[in-house]
């Protein structure tokens, strides 16, 4: 019986990992069959693969949502993987990383928002954290960043805007309307210009330091073949066309750009994400105001 479950466990493992990998298998895959040859320098956006006509507009499937999609069943397949088999009284290895990411995760929200949220919003802070860090790391396999598309990014700031106002409206909506009056009602065109800035700023942010990192290493690129062909292009045979010149530096901004910038981006963003649903928050005082005077006039 011990046998038949530690089978059973390790077939589930198996599974989960082919979960996490099998998605990115597939995206490279889909890369390779659909992307067309280019020669040069080739700095485009999401390809289109589908445009299903719609009553306003046509809805398209793009080569960020896809990979979007992908990256969700590999954050879904570690998660699994790592609280698979967890018990109390047994620690094992995994259960030491998922901890550990709990612990961090945690840590960033207590530590920048109000008590209150504690419970709620980390969920939701570690998935912000990781569809980011990871849609940027995707860059790594030869695959389109989902970051690097400004409307996944931006349906992102849309989600964190929605819990802005939520916090918002917890005093009430006569309570927001007047918010945007104050401090004089001169202001009132400022602070809706105000109150839209935030999750465009934040989107725009975001997709601009990831798009921005794109470029330059592609340029970088370009550039050190240039410069290898007019230095080096001289030697005779195959000497001549060995890419000396684009050894090391492009892999320092590699390294730089596709691993160290996507994961502080991933930072930033949640930090923001943090900031500012925290900073909308009334307080328990101005709640519990709200809810007595709405009691005493009903």
């Amino acid at each position: 019986m011990v046998k038949k479950q530690d089978h059973h466990f390790r077939v589930v493992d198996w599974l989960l990992i082919a979960m996490m990998i099998l998605p990115l298998v597939a995206g490279m895959l889909l890369q390779i069959l659909t992307k067309p040859a280019s020669e040069g320098i080739s700095i485009t956006g999401a390809r289109i693969f589908l445009e299903i006509p719609m009553p306003l507009m046509p809805l398209l499937i793009t080569e960020a949502q896809i990979n979007s999609w992908l990256i969700m069943i590999t954050i879904i397949g570690l998660a699994l993987y790592l609280t698979h088999g967890i018990r109390a009284g047994v620690q094992t290895k995994r259960q030491t990383v998922a901890e550990w990411m709990v612990e961090k995760v945690e840590g960033l929200v207590t530590g920048n928002m109000d008590p209150v949220f504690h419970a709620t919003y980390g969920p939701f802070v570690a998935a912000i954290l990781a569809l980011s860090a990871l849609s940027s790391l995707m860059a790594m396999l030869g695959l389109f960043p989902p970051t690097a598309d400004v409307n996944v990014v931006a349906g992102w700031s849309i989600l964190v805007f929605i819990l802005i106002t939520k916090n918002k409206l917890k005093t009430g909506l006569g309570a927001y309307l007047k918010g945007y009056l104050s401090p004089i009602f001169i202001m009132l065109p400022m602070n809706i210009i105000g109150e839209f800035a935030t999750p465009i700023s934040m989107a725009m942010r975001h997709y601009g330091n990831v798009i921005s990192g794109t470029v330059i290493s592609t340029l970088v690129a370009a550039g050190l073949t240039v410069v290898n062909n007019a230095v080096l292009g001289w030697l005779p045979g195959f000497l001549g066309e060995i890419p000396l010149l684009r050894v090391g530096l492009p892999a320092v901004l590699s390294v730089y750009f596709d691993i160290f910038s996507s994961c502080m981006q991933a930072f930033i963003f949640a930090i923001l994400t943090i900031l500012n649903i925290s900073g909308a928050y009334p307080g328990t005082d101005e709640i519990e105001a709200f809810k007595a005077r709405k009691q005493k006039a009903a």
